[in-house]
């Protein structure tokens, strides 16, 4: 898909010219790999949301600290635009890079440099991937508890950039809630670190500001993570229904009985058939959607709740419950779960991936408002969401093959999110805006809300040079979107500057 960009730094089109670009960073950082050749470039073009692609001017391959500092000094001297790259996997096209900037690469950054038993922590680089903090604190009877389904191969520097969740984040919470400490450059290549190895740090919370921000404010060079004991016992009940928005009911009334499950996810019909068919997990393909509920603690206190979730379970009418018999089951469940994806990838050419979040007692009704948009565009959507804090992933399945199938497919996209706006929730829960959702953003927020964002980035980031055009919408875009409210020919705001 050709996507265009604002490009624009005060206003105007910055052109610049390739060689002399390469020259001077080449010149200003002369040990660092500088791919520009185009057939270097081109594995670069896209993030995990392979519909929008940009060929990069140039990618820089940094491995050092300096190597970081002295591209982002000439880059801000030059005025060049910097796009920050983790491992790719992201899904909302936020490291999709620019046609008239670089792109910056920390994969090489992959050292854990420490892991603190005593403490419960760990120092890692941002190229460090997801699942090899847990891989290494494993010896100590920890664990990192953000898992994202892509945690085998997602860094930590991009879970930080999105704010990534995953299958127990319920009870266990996002990155935000369990990174410590982020040291992070400026575009000008100054230092700061935010937050602390202590219980809190002192002045405004820049560290959850940092986390979610999508590259635009600071490149993240180091990570202090929070690791947390491993529980005593898990136990998953796997519940079936013979309709969807029983399951979704279901939701709110397990957590409304005073229990917060360790994950509480839900497929529906589609994905079920498509996770059994990949995976063999198990699943009854004659229902309509599974409950997938895991209890984690002291084996007596897991054993209640066990007993009490069956029963608000049974209550809630479900045909078919079943516990994990031994770890072998559990893991057997949650493959299907984590795997569902790349299983959907199996039943159509092309699928696209929504992030919307909304209240719990919404569930049914939104559920209902998505099988009616499938139904009116032709276009089959299979169900996978963390039902436990209303985070849904509703997978649209189209042929990119077949002309116009790709743009209906955004168009469902876009009414799911608004539908979730509608409902009291979010567009976006862990994937984050990036490209995908920049014109729901105008849904989302008043044009007050978005001045005071474009605000925050200029205050890190005064020449609108790290990761343009992405996250937070220009007021012009969203009156072209037709979400915000022009009187006398004039947008709110005048003064703004639309990049």
């Amino acid at each position: 898909m050709n996507i265009l960009f604002d490009e624009r730094l005060d206003g105007e089109l910055v052109q610049r010219d390739k060689s002399e670009v390469l020259n001077d960073l080449q010149q200003a950082v002369p040990d660092m790999t500088l791919l520009h050749r185009e057939e270097d470039l081109r594995p670069f073009e896209c993030d995990g949301l392979a519909a929008y692609r940009v060929l990069p001017m140039l990618v820089a391959l940094p491995e050092t600290l300096e190597q970081v500092k002295g591209l982002l000094k000439r880059c801000y001297a030059l005025g060049v635009p910097v796009v920050t790259r983790g491992a790719g996997t992201g899904l909302s096209g936020g490291a999709l890079p620019l046609e008239q900037g670089v792109l910056l690469v920390m994969s090489r950054f992959s050292k854990i440099l420490s892991v603190d038993p005593d403490a419960r922590m760990a120092r890692v680089q941002p190229g460090v991937r997801n699942l090899a903090i847990s891989e290494a604190a494993a010896p100590y009877g920890l664990y990192y508890a953000p898992d994202p389904s892509s945690q085998i191969a997602c860094s930590i520097g991009g879970n930080v950039a999105e704010n990534a969740g995953g299958v127990h984040c319920l009870k266990y919470g996002l990155t935000v809630h369990n990174v410590m400490r982020v040291d992070v450059l400026t575009i000008e290549g100054e230092h700061m670190t935010l937050g602390a190895e202590s219980f809190d740090a002192p002045g405004f919370d820049l560290l959850a500001l940092m986390n979610g921000s999508e590259g635009m404010l600071g490149v993240v060079t180091e990570i202090t993570v929070k690791l947390l004991p491993k529980p005593e016992t898990a136990k998953v009940l796997m519940a079936s229904f013979d309709d969807v928005e029983k399951a979704g009911r279901a939701v709110g009334d397990i957590i409304a009985a005073g229990i917060i499950p360790g994950g509480l996810e839900m497929m529906d019909k589609l994905a079920i058939k498509a996770a059994e068919d990949f995976v063999k997990a198990g699943y009854p393909l004659d229902a309509e959607a599974i409950l997938l509920c895991e209890l984690d603690g002291v084996e007596a206190d897991v054993d209640d709740d066990c007993d009490t979730v069956r029963r608000v379970l049974e209550k809630a009418g479900a045909t078919n419950i079943q516990q994990a018999r031994d770890e072998a089951e559990r893991a057997k469940f949650w493959a299907g779960r984590k795997n569902a994806f790349p299983a959907v990838g199996r039943m159509s050419p092309d699928y696209y991936c929504m992030d919307g979040t909304i209240p719990r007692r919404e569930l049914p009704r939104v559920l209902k408002g998505i099988a009616a948009l499938s139904e009116e565009s032709g276009l089959a959507v299979a169900n996978v969401f963390h039902a436990g804090d209303g985070n849904m992933h509703p997978l649209i399945l189209f042929d990119a093959n077949k002309e116009g199938q790709l743009a209906l497919a955004e168009e469902v996209g876009g009414k799911i999110l608004e539908l979730c706006v509608a409902a009291g929730g979010s567009i976006t829960g862990e994937h984050g805006v990036g490209r995908e959702k920049i014109n729901q953003m105008c849904s989302q927020f008043q044009p007050d809300e978005i001045s005071v964002f474009h605000a925050l980035k200029a205050a890190f980031d005064p020449k609108r040079l790290l990761n343009p055009g992405k996250n937070i919408p220009t007021l012009a875009r969203c009156a072209e979107f037709g979400a915000m409210h022009v009187h006398n020919n004039e947008l709110p705001h005048p003064d703004l500057p639309r990049f």
